[in-house]
């Protein structure tokens, strides 16, 4: 794979919690006794300051974070949307969709709205983040937060209140729902239309990218009542005092396209957007195919809603007396199974989505590799979980499972692949990030918000650090290698599934404690059988244990379709990680690193303050083991059998060991380096006292901290 590297400009955001916020530092994650802890330090920040989830003014309740949910809290009902599901009615494609065939081929949206090119949009100017209610002494508060608010005139939302006969949404807005009233608000105007008529008070916060509405008694007073509520979020026309319609194909400068189709595009609450059906999907083989059944934006029913112009299936009752007596309740957030969640990101590059921010081209070969920022450019950014309804007394496990090329974090969502690996054992949370859109490959800041989804959960569910696992269908199977590769004292085992090593070929030797399981096709289109070939010969001269099964019809969306992951998951099981190995084998490769992303992989175990490049052996003689027998490669055979299709056949190929063997304990260290030019050895992990002898072969200058002292060894003749 090709590595063209660019320098990354961040907008670091302070970590500051503020008012309303999540707890700042997460809890469950890996720990050691001493020494740098295990993979990037992104992993352990705290949470970052997100304006968009801060509280002003009267407003108090923590933000719900879960998609697709309702809460009362401190006296305020919230309704959390969806990220990034801003695409309106189905109607004529957009040649030049940021959502097209070209770069989310196996994930593309429902609607086919499109933005005006004008950069102020963003290709995401009305993508609502959140609504809030709260009542006040003499007036009711609504607060609408939007994921992208650059031009506050050119975005405008209405929020439909009351019950009774199927209504139309004023201002062209080119939608019907049962409404008393509306409260329609654009650049710094709200009125009231309808059974009531008046003007509201409107502040606009473009930091937070919030809008507060108040709206007098006076004009409008629900007392204690219970009132039907629904938001719709569009473009505004300033020039003709009206929401903006699109036109069919492609936008313009400033025409949305994608239509015809409602000026309306974020509609809310929806409570009940169907999952998407990814077998049934995939097994189309094609973009057509998966659009048929697609869901992986959450904006199926939307979609639907909104070509027929009628929204009355978005709607949520807002209990006025349950707000005056500030009840907590939470029944309307899920708690378990398949769940959409947000978090702050300490990394934004503007507002909105950039599809010109193209992390791999498969034409072309190129890779942006460190230099990968993702589409997604915002702070907010959205990942998927499945949460097990079984938990053990010390937490959920962690299994991270990668999404492919051109699909999105949702992509497993609902299907065995994500329930198989979450409901084995005592349970293991399964995470999907979005790696900031479709092609990051898991490198920079897609590799960053990997690890910063990863702390999110933790600071929300209790995580047994002891226990995670990391899997992945194609892009993700590379992610897989790649996660193993570089941060091996993470995990236990992985599984990778139509994946291949990609940048990492040449650092499978850090491997050594972490088993892998790789399903591979022989059909396959993209990660074709030279490939899968090339792995398990790379696989064998690393030495490492592994099992591979290469299923020779299937091609590379069979197993997809299949949707049975049974075995995989019995493979990942729920082993322990192995923090201080005896025996620890690393590669040492700076060009994987970001860090611009605090994702520096210059520590595994025992070892760090890792410098050069190349491959450090370090074996600790304090433990009394020694390896056990590497043993040959064996061939097999086997079905995979209880998915879509009844049986598809495999061969395999698998290397394990004997056990370690038990030798008298020594106070040495026998460390071994091809082009490492520093290292740190925490001897407290290694087992050893300050005064152990080093043996040391070095085919260059090699620093060796230990203890607190530094000590360089000449390289060794021979090399090793």
């Amino acid at each position: 794979m090709l590595k063209r590297l660019a320098p990354v400009l961040l907008l670091p955001l302070l970590a500051v919690p503020a008012h309303g916020q999540t707890p700042t530092r997460p809890s469950g994650l890996p720990t050691v006794t001493s020494g740098h802890r295990p993979g990037p330090d992104i992993l352990y920040a705290s949470a970052p300051r997100a304006p968009q989830l801060e509280n002003t003014g009267p407003w108090q309740a923590a933000p719900i974070l879960v998609s697709g949910a309702t809460s009362y809290r401190d006296g305020e009902w919230l309704y959390q949307d969806y990220l990034y599901d801003d695409h309106g009615a189905t109607g004529t494609p957009d040649p030049n969709s940021p959502y097209g065939v070209s770069s989310h081929l196996y994930s593309p949206a429902g609607g086919s709205y499109t933005y005006p090119t004008d950069k102020r949009f963003a290709n995401n100017g009305a993508d609502l983040v959140e609504l809030r209610v709260k009542p006040l002494k003499d007036a009711t508060a609504f607060r609408i937060t939007l994921n992208t608010l650059i031009d506050p005139a050119g975005t405008a939302a209405t929020i439909a209140l009351g019950d009774g006969p199927s209504t139309s949404w004023p201002f062209g807005a080119g939608v019907t729902s049962p409404s008393q009233l509306f409260v329609t608000w654009h650049g710094s105007t709200a009125v009231v239309t309808g059974a009531r008529t008046g003007t509201a008070t409107v502040h606009v916060d473009k930091l937070r990218r919030q809008v507060e509405i108040e709206v007098p008694h006076k004009v409008w007073n629900p007392g204690a009542g219970k009132v039907r509520t629904t938001v719709g979020v569009g473009l505004w026309s300033p020039d003709k005092g009206s929401y903006l319609a699109p036109g069919p194909g492609a936008a313009t400068a400033t025409t949305p396209g994608g239509g015809p189709g409602t000026a309306i595009v974020n509609v809310g609450p929806r409570t009940s957007e169907p999952q998407p059906t990814i077998a049934g999907a995939t097994m189309a083989d094609t973009a057509v195919g998966a659009a048929a059944t697609t869901a992986f934006w959450r904006d199926r029913q939307q979609s639907l809603q909104l070509s027929e112009g009628d929204v009355t299936k978005f709607a949520s009752v807002v209990d006025f007396g349950k707000l005056a007596r500030k009840a907590h309740d939470d029944s309307g957030v899920p708690r378990t199974g398949a769940i959409d969640r947000l978090f702050a990101s300490h990394y934004s590059f503007g507002q909105g989505l950039d599809p010109s921010r193209i992390c791999f081209d498969l034409a072309s070969s190129f890779a942006a590799g460190a230099a990968c920022k993702g589409s997604l450019v915002g702070q907010l950014q959205p990942y998927a979980l499945y949460v097990p309804r079984h938990v053990a007394s010390r937490g959920y496990g962690m299994t991270l499972l990668l999404h492919s090329l051109s699909a999105n974090y949702n992509q497993y969502a609902a299907s065995h692949n994500q329930s198989q690996l979450g409901d084995r054992g005592t349970g293991s949370i399964v995470l999907t990030p979005a790696g900031r859109g479709p092609d990051g490959f898991y490198a920079g800041i897609a590799e960053a918000d990997t690890f910063e989804a990863w702390a999110d959960v933790a600071r929300h569910y209790r995580l047994d650090p002891s226990w995670s696992t990391v899997s992945g269908y194609s892009m993700g199977g590379f992610g897989t290698f790649r996660m193993l590769a570089r941060w091996p004292d993470l995990f236990s085992r992985g599984f990778s599934v139509v994946g291949a090593p990609g940048s990492v070929d040449d650092q499978l030797v850090s491997l050594r404690n972490t088993p892998l399981l790789s399903w591979n096709s022989g059909a396959d289109e993209l990660v074709n059988i030279n490939t899968t070939r090339e792995t398990i010969d790379a696989l064998t001269a690393a030495g490492v244990r592994f099992e591979e099964h290469v299923h020779p019809t299937a091609d590379h969306l069979t197993l997809a379709a299949n949707d049975q992951y049974a075995p995989g998951a019995a493979w990942l099981g729920q082993d322990s990680v192995d923090r201080n190995p005896f025996h620890v084998t690393y590669v040492v490769d700076p060009t994987e690193d970001s860090r611009a992303a605090t994702a520096v992989a210059d520590h595994v175990y025992w070892l760090s303050g890792l410098k050069g490049r190349g491959m450090i052996d370090a074996l600790s003689d304090a433990f009394g083991r020694s390896d056990g027998k590497v043993n040959d490669v064996t061939p097999g055979a086997g079905a995979l059998i209880g998915g879509e299709i009844p049986v598809l056949a495999y061969a395999s190929e698998t290397r394990t060991w004997g056990a370690p063997g038990t030798v008298a304990r020594r106070n040495v260290l026998e460390i071994t380096s091809t082009g490492v030019t520093a290292v740190t050895v925490d001897a407290a992990r290694a087992r050893v006292t300050c005064s152990a002898v080093l043996q040391v072969r070095t085919t260059v200058p090699l620093k060796v901290t230990f203890c607190g002292k530094t000590r360089t060894y000449a390289p060794t003749d021979p090399a090793p």
